[in-house]
């Protein structure tokens, strides 16, 4: 039983990490790349996978959970952003606003990401270029 306690907290701060890092790891130009290719992969796994599984499918998520009910206690909340909001924060927000939310916050970190990204390889280039 150890394992799956074990397990439970590795994947609540795991998804807190990718959440965190998602949403703002585009601030600084050292992790914007990683930053970018997180949101990407994410994004992947929630409208590619997504088609087989659902919408916003993330394996880890799909660990979680099966880890949850092997504990004993699957949420019964939809999504994990609404778990995550249940279970670290004590708020309770409905499905739809947290679904709404979550792809907005996900599109606006991406559009940063990638304008930040652009930026900074247009910049590379131009140094690169010039000979001074």
């Amino acid at each position: 039983m150890f394992s799956y306690h074990f397990l439970d907290y590795f994947f609540l701060a795991f998804h807190l990490v990718i959440v965190v890092f998602n949403l703002f790891g585009w601030i600084w130009k050292k992790t914007r790349k990683a930053n970018l290719v997180l949101l990407l992969l994410t994004g992947l796994s929630w409208f590619g996978l997504g088609i087989f599984y659902g919408f916003g499918y993330c394996p880890f998520t799909d660990w979680h959970w099966q880890v949850l009910d092997r504990l004993g206690g699957m949420p019964s909340e939809n999504s994990y952003m609404q778990y995550l909001f249940s279970r670290v924060f004590g708020l309770h927000f409905g499905s739809r606003l947290i679904d709404v939310a979550t792809l907005a916050a996900y599109i606006t970190a991406l559009a940063v990401s990638v304008c930040l990204n652009l930026k900074d390889h247009k910049k590379r280039i131009k140094h690169n270029t010039n000979p001074l």
